[in-house]
């Protein structure tokens, strides 16, 4: 990979160099111009500091170059992700250096991608203009500023980028190697330290987690991000000022408490993966979810309705057939329709629909008059008060005998004669009828009637 920001000679002199990768018209058009006021900082061992400028640009090979005075030092990230035994060291060396100068610097803003720090050879840190900066590790292809979240500002900054690159350097992981980096460092979503090296320095451990849920509002500790910094220097840094070794840093520990370790290690994962699965999952289809929640809701409501409904619904249940026969003719008297529709099953639904018609007629009418006094007068009451002539508002039976055929119960069909007089509104007169009705179980076993044979005259 090609180094955007390094040492090299502009007009015979040694430079720090800001290859931009951008033509001159791009140059102009996208006002990198800017860059030249842009301040970085170089801050000694002993806390001095000093704002570093860059002095000019130049052009190389058709791109533009942004140089200044030299600065001797390595990049902190080429030396954080150097895997490499040996290098953990000089890593973790470099890494307290930067720590004492964001320190020293405290709230002044300063590059916060490591990528942007050079470390010197005594101790000294060069933190490059960040813009500037960013746009050559762009160019590297370092998309992604993975060791800082975006929306943590000032020392909290510091101290989280500081504990991702000691657990980048102590476990040789990143803490959140997936490719949702920034949700995960906004949710908390890591394997803490100490399920992914047990014998690490406890306290150390408790400061790396500490500050790995500074973006995380509701699992935030107590610990401020000044104190995380300075937790960690105190760790780090031996009697003699020097930064102890790696393997001073871990603990021996036990081959059982190991295996325990790397129990308590996958069932975290698993229950985290979990988790932060099905959470994912639900935010990123939760419009999708919720008409689906709102269609299963719907169809529970139908079929609930419909249960209810059918269960409120007239039956035969435990009438013997001719007391069917019998209800159903005082049904049509009284222009029940629903009950009627539950003594047929099969049948002619001719008497059905007409009731149902003149059901609709009254409601209407009386709807229309706005009275609660239904306009038809039953015939069997008409006729029980005297049944005098005419009679434009009587409809029903009247004189009703049901004589029983042929057939059984037993057998599951049974037979029935009916005779009746038929009265209709707006007429003087009855209809004679006589109905041959046939009758057998449903399968809940209620009487019901499969066929009407009718003559009239």
């Amino acid at each position: 990979m090609e180094q955007r920001i390094h040492i090299s000679n502009v007009e015979n002199s040694p430079s720090m160099c800001f290859d931009t990768g951008l033509d001159p018209r791009s140059f102009a058009r996208t006002k990198m111009s800017q860059s030249l006021i842009e301040q970085g900082y170089v801050v000694g061992p002993d806390g001095s500091h000093q704002e570093w400028r860059a002095s000019g640009v130049c052009e190389r090979n058709g791109y533009m170059r942004v140089f200044g005075s030299p600065f001797q030092g390595k990049r902190l990230d080429l030396l954080i992700n150097d895997r490499a035994q040996s290098s953990k060291q000089t890593a973790l060396e470099a890494l307290a250096c930067w720590i004492k100068a964001k320190l020293f610097l405290g709230d002044t803003r300063s590059a916060l991608n490591p990528g942007a720090s050079f470390i010197g050879t005594d101790g000294s840190v060069f933190f490059a203009p960040e813009n500037l900066s960013n746009r050559c590790l762009f160019m590297e292809g370092s998309q992604l500023d993975t060791y800082n979240c975006p929306d943590l500002a000032g020392i909290d900054t510091a101290a989280f980028c500081a504990a991702v690159m000691l657990y980048r350097i102590l476990t040789g992981v990143h803490p959140y190697p997936s490719a949702e980096v920034y949700q995960d460092m906004r949710e908390g979503v890591f394997l803490p330290i100490q399920l992914a090296t047990p014998n690490l320095n406890e306290k150390l451990a408790g400061l790396i987690n500490s500050a790995l849920l500074l973006p995380v509002a509701k699992k935030r500790t107590v610990n401020n991000a000044a104190d995380i910094l300075s937790g960690f220097l105190e760790i780090l840094t031996n009697k003699e000022n020097g930064i102890n070794s790696v393997s001073l840093l871990f603990n021996t520990l036990p081959a059982e408490k190991k295996e325990q370790a790397e129990k308590e290690k996958k069932i975290f994962l698993l229950k985290q993966n979990s988790y932060i699965k099905t959470k994912r999952f639900v935010l990123r289809n939760k419009h999708l979810l919720i008409g689906i929640s709102i269609g299963i809701l719907f169809l529970l409501f139908v079929v609930v309705s419909t249960v209810q409904g059918n269960s409120n619904r007239p039956t035969t249940r435990g009438m013997s057939p001719a007391v069917v026969i019998k209800e159903y003719y005082e049904a049509f008297s009284s222009l029940n329709h629903p009950f009627m529709e539950a003594c047929i099953m099969g049948a002619d639904k001719s008497d059905i629909k007409a009731a149902a018609n003149l059901f609709a007629i009254v409601r209407t009418r009386q709807a229309y008059e706005m009275t609660a006094t239904p306009s038809i007068i039953q015939a069997r009451i008409w006729r029980e008060s005297g049944g005098e002539l005419p009679s434009p508002n009587v409809f029903g039976v009247t004189d009703l005998s049901v004589d029983y055929m042929s057939g059984s119960e037993d057998s599951g069909l049974i037979i029935y004669r009916a005779e009746y007089m038929l009265w209709a509104p707006d007429e003087n007169f009855a209809r004679n009828r006589s109905d041959i009705l046939t009758l057998r179980p449903d399968r809940h076993r209620n009487w019901r009637i499969i066929e009407i044979i009718r003559t009239e005259r």
